[in-house]
């Protein structure tokens, strides 16, 4: 431990991510998507005029802005872009949970919630999953300084239907509602048609998952402008430049094909469906998803003994090292071919 790290550094538990790993497995740890990016984002990255890189990207990232607006019903002047949702969730922290009441979050969602709230210094409250694995908005409700949450959750992969945000939306009026729409694309509803009745509600989102951008970072938010407005006024005093000029372009290519969106994420969600029925069929009991991962348990066998066997056999699943968690694995879902080896191999674990 460093003595040049402020004091507040040495008390930080950073968040950790899903290995990376340097030697070939199949990767089925981190929820990236299987299929590659549309075809119009390879011809972006391949014409790109390499002199324009000495200029700085529009700082607006209107043209992205722009698209994303179309795609979502809204006005270019409700969307907000950032580096990956991930720092566009940290600015929304800085921006609006800074509060003298505490942020109400699930106690089983996105890890990295909490590690926000520590480094900003937030306050916050968690409420326990109920015995569904389902985050209980009626528990989120009560006093706060705001409200957070996954939906489809993470872990878990649980959705509510709009129609229950909407209720929820209806009891918090006087803070922020952020709802992290990562997964929504696999079988989840959609907030943001309620952003207009509703100017207290962001909704965040990514190309990482079911666009297959994940290597070039980008994320956004859709709220009333009052939100937006906050949100880059504290962009524009800590990164005026957060998305670069390959990233627009090619998050407005991926925008551009909807048949190819259409036609990858539905082909996540089927090869899913049938996971989730072999698993089933090997004894483990698997939470329902509205994601591109399964969350799965066997009660005759240790998580973490299936976990080391799987990667001895080149497959690479999530782990958590959490007492609420212990006994599951989490799955993302490849290709057809990929989850049958990991069919194939958990066949041979749970026989052995």
């Amino acid at each position: 431990m460093s003595k040049f790290w402020s004091p507040d550094v040495r008390e930080l538990t950073p968040y950790v991510p899903g290995e990376q790993p340097r030697e070939r497995l199949i990767k089925l740890n981190t929820n990236e998507n299987p299929y590659p990016p549309a075809p119009g984002v390879e011809q972006v990255l391949r014409d790109y005029p390499v002199d324009h890189l000495r200029l700085y990207p529009d700082p607006d990232a209107l043209a992205l802005r722009e698209a994303l607006a179309r795609e979502h019903g809204v006005e270019a002047e409700q969307v907000f872009v950032g580096n990956g949702s991930d720092e566009v969730l940290a600015l929304a922290f800085q921006t609006f949970f800074r509060q003298p009441r505490p942020l109400l979050m699930p106690g089983i969602t996105y890890s990295f919630y909490p590690v926000y709230c520590r480094l900003y210094d937030i306050a916050y409250r968690t409420v326990a999953l109920d015995d569904h694995w389902q985050v209980p908005l009626d528990a989120l409700s009560g006093d706060n300084g705001g409200v957070i949450f996954a939906n489809p959750n993470a872990p878990t992969g649980h959705g509510h239907p709009r129609e229950a945000i909407a209720r929820l939306l209806a009891r918090v009026t006087d803070s922020v509602v952020l709802i992290d729409e990562a997964y929504v694309d696999f079988g989840g509803e959609s907030s943001v048609p309620l952003v207009a009745a509703h100017p207290n509600l962001l909704v965040v989102g990514t190309f990482s998952k079911s666009r297959s951008l994940a290597g070039l970072r980008i994320g956004y938010a859709i709220g009333s402008r009052e939100l937006i407005e906050g949100l880059e006024r504290v962009k524009n005093s800590f990164n005026s430049y957060p998305l670069d000029s390959l990233a627009i372009a090619a998050g407005v290519a991926a925008l551009d094909d909807r048949e190819h969106f259409d036609a990858c994420r539905e082909h996540v969600i089927a090869t899913r469906e049938r996971t989730r029925r072999r698993l089933v069929e090997l004894g483990f009991e698997v939470l329902p998803s509205q994601t591109n991962f399964l969350l799965a348990r066997h009660e005759g066998h240790d998580a973490g003994e299936l976990f080391t066997g799987l990667r001895e056999r080149g497959i690479l699943v999530r782990h958590f090292n959490s007492e609420a968690l212990h006994d599951f694995l989490r799955i993302s879902i490849g290709t057809d071919d990929e989850m049958d080896s990991l069919i194939e191999a958990l066949e041979a674990l749970c026989r052995g």
